[in-house]
């Protein structure tokens, strides 16, 4: 209904406490965090599939470290791209190896650039190289290269907060 909060309920609440704060590197991460949340993997599973199948859960996805794995250089790029051309060109831009994100976004009066791509690389460099191959295969050279300087942050979101008299949620 509208304008009311969806209440979690405590299985909930501690399947969502323990995804928190990223799957286990282990080989058997599902079964962990239903250990974590005390509950068998099977619910585990079977709460997951529920919250995709009614929207609550997007998806769940790793986060990369790119510096870690040796893909120290890094940029968004901005590219002008005609209204009509945008799935083209998008799909096109998607397909690189180097490209983690591809997305598109409104124009304004001042910014007239409206597909994004996160391009990665070993090194600036090899970014650009990157960068130049793209626009030859899309056939779109206004483009504008915005270099990683540094990453500020890169940790999940918490939702549940552990108080001394049980938790709330964000």
């Amino acid at each position: 209904m509208a304008g009311m909060k969806y209440q979690l309920s405590d299985l909930e609440r501690r399947i969502l406490a323990a995804l928190q704060g990223g799957f286990p590197r282990s080989r058997t991460p599902y079964k962990d965090v239903a250990e974590q949340a005390g509950i068998a993997t099977e619910q585990l599973l079977a709460v997951l599939k529920d919250w995709k199948r009614d929207g609550k859960l997007r998806r769940i996805g790793a986060i990369v470290h790119h510096s870690r794995v040796g893909l120290s250089g890094g940029a968004m790029v901005a590219w002008q791209v005609e209204d009509k051309h945008v799935e083209r060109v998008g799909t096109t831009l998607a397909g690189f190896k180097e490209v983690s994100h591809a997305y598109e976004r409104r124009t304004t009066e001042n910014w007239s650039y409206n597909v994004y791509t996160m391009v990665h690389g070993a090194d600036a460099e090899a970014v650009e190289q990157t960068v130049g191959r793209m626009s030859e295969a899309c056939g779109v050279s206004d483009y504008r290269i915005l270099a990683t300087k540094k990453e500020l942050k890169k940790v999940p979101p918490t939702y549940i907060i552990e108080k001394e008299k049980g938790s709330r949620v964000r």
